[in-house]
């Protein structure tokens, strides 16, 4: 077995000392593109073996074995010129989309599209695929192993990223697909799919418990579908569902779902399950919130998800999503997107994460909605995720564990009766549909079982600080007025 952990901090150290790329988003970019052809070619080998008459979307010269495999091949200048001027010109643009290999060839294609070779030392980069050349994506060690390494490269890239773009825990994706149980027929969509997590730990669920015969492999690799509207996380997503065995993964798309008019999405684009953790905190650019209905038009985009994703669901189609604080008691649109969730949607279930579970990319606090379209919400059920004895923030190093979610997954009950098994405990209690209303759809709901704490969160410190002001600022003009009107001095003090 290949030392892969060793192998990719050595392309690391290699790769700094090369005067064109510059930072960690393009040191990772860089390094998953060239991964990408290692594991596409790696899986060509095995297909050639399985397929008697396999044929390749890419030309002969231009395949990972013609021009990189010789550890004493291209070299300096001359690999420079080969991949500036003959290998990215032709996977971005030039490659046959058309006729039996035209599918992987636009998987391809779409990868490349806003793709870049950064490196401009063409002795460095043979030293970097000579690297990659260690690791054999046919071996199922440096392939489980790889895996780790690849949530490496999403931790890394996370310090990379914009505000509102946190790729989600695994304990998290595991639960919601574990509750969700997204049957082998069901078609399952991630609208936000960054780099697959739901997507992968909805492949691995179907193959363990509904994949029996070719045909079912067939089916479950028909149901997975994704969009992204970033190229580097495309393209992770992409080579993760490779890795997964998505031999040729047409239906990961590199887009925006939000540039899409609401109304262009007819019946043929709802799906059964939606699972997702939409970008929050971030604005979309200006004028996609023409794409939506006047009463919902925002440029938040979470808010603008979460309102196509409603839209998307079958009838008694079943989603799970990761969502803000801000979003419980937002007000005005947020109001109306509320009610109209829970008009059209069973809001059952809301699982209050604590602090920390996206440390140390961001403190906002965080909750997972399940929901099942076709009825309306009676009452909604909360959870308080509690940390683990001992724990009191998690980090790099203590992350959240699957472990954690065995409480909530003895308690959960099923659907089909109601949940008639759930009771109340010191971690879960009830909330009916009037109850909310009431509150004007405010979902802020505190644990009812656990007394007044003393808070130390500066977010939430912060918050309430600016609701005690607004507070203030209230009683002060009303103190104004009442003044105003007992001096008869037409509202002067």
């Amino acid at each position: 077995m290949s030392n892969i952990s060793g192998i990719i901090k050595s392309i690391q150290d290699i790769m700094r000392k090369d005067v064109g790329v510059d930072g960690d988003a393009q040191r990772i970019s860089q390094l998953v593109w060239m991964f990408f052809l290692k594991i596409f070619d790696d899986r060509e080998d095995e297909l050639e073996l399985l397929e008697d008459d396999y044929l390749s979307p890419l030309p002969k010269h231009l395949r990972w074995r013609s021009w990189a495999k010789d550890p004493e091949g291209m070299t300096g200048d001359e690999l420079l010129d080969f991949i500036n001027l003959q290998l990215f010109p032709t996977l971005k643009g030039k490659l046959n989309v058309i006729g039996p290999t035209g599918k992987r060839a636009l998987v391809v294609q779409d990868v490349f599209e806003d793709t870049y070779n950064y490196m401009k030392s063409g002795t460095l980069l043979r030293q970097v695929i000579n690297k990659i050349c260690e690791i054999d994506f046919n071996s199922q060690e440096d392939r489980h192993t790889f895996g780790n390494i690849y949530e490496q490269i999403l931790k890394d890239l996370q310090s990379a990223g914009n505000a509102g773009e946190f790729y989600t825990p695994r304990a998290i994706t595991q639960f919601i697909i574990n509750r969700v149980d997204p049957q082998l027929n069901e078609s399952v969509l991630d609208p936000a799919c960054g780099t697959g997590g739901f997507l992968a730990c909805t492949i691995r669920h179907k193959r363990k418990n509904y994949v029996n015969t070719d045909i079912d492999e067939q089916t479950l690799q028909a149901s997975i579908q994704g969009v992204e509207k970033k190229s580097l996380p495309h393209m992770l997503c992409v080579t993760n569902m490779i890795l997964h065995g998505i031999d040729t993964p047409t239906n990961i798309k590199h887009d925006n779902t939000l540039g899409r008019p609401l109304r262009d999405y007819t019946n043929k684009d709802r799906v059964k399950v939606i699972v997702t953790n939409p970008p929050f905190g971030g604005m979309e650019e200006d004028g996609i919130e023409n794409n939506f209905p006047a009463t919902f038009r925002t440029r938040e985009t979470a808010d603008l998800f979460m309102t196509l994703i409603i839209h998307r669901l079958k009838d008694q189609g079943r989603a799970a999503v990761v969502l803000p604080d801000g979003f419980f008691f937002g007000e005005g649109m947020k109001t109306r997107l509320k009610e109209k969730l829970l008009a059209e949607c069973n809001l059952h279930t809301i699982v209050r994460l604590p602090n920390g579970v996206f440390n140390p990319y961001t403190g906002i606090k965080t909750n997972l909605l399940f929901f099942t379209k076709g009825q309306p919400t009676e009452h909604i059920w909360y959870y308080e995720h509690p940390y683990p004895e001992g724990v009191v923030s998690y980090n790099k190093t203590k992350p959240m564990r699957s472990e954690e979610f065995q409480p909530e997954i003895d308690w959960w009950g099923d659907e089909k009766d109601g949940f008639a098994t759930r009771g109340e405990t010191e971690q879960a209690w009830k909330v009916s549909i009037d109850e909310i209303k009431i509150r004007n759809y405010n979902l802020d709901i505190k644990n009812p079982h656990v007394g007044d704490q003393v808070i130390h969160d500066p977010d939430e410190l912060l918050r309430k600080y600016d609701r005690q002001q607004q507070e203030i600022l209230n009683l002060r003009n009303q103190l104004k007025n009442i003044l105003a009107d007992a001096l008869g001095n037409g509202g002067s003090v």
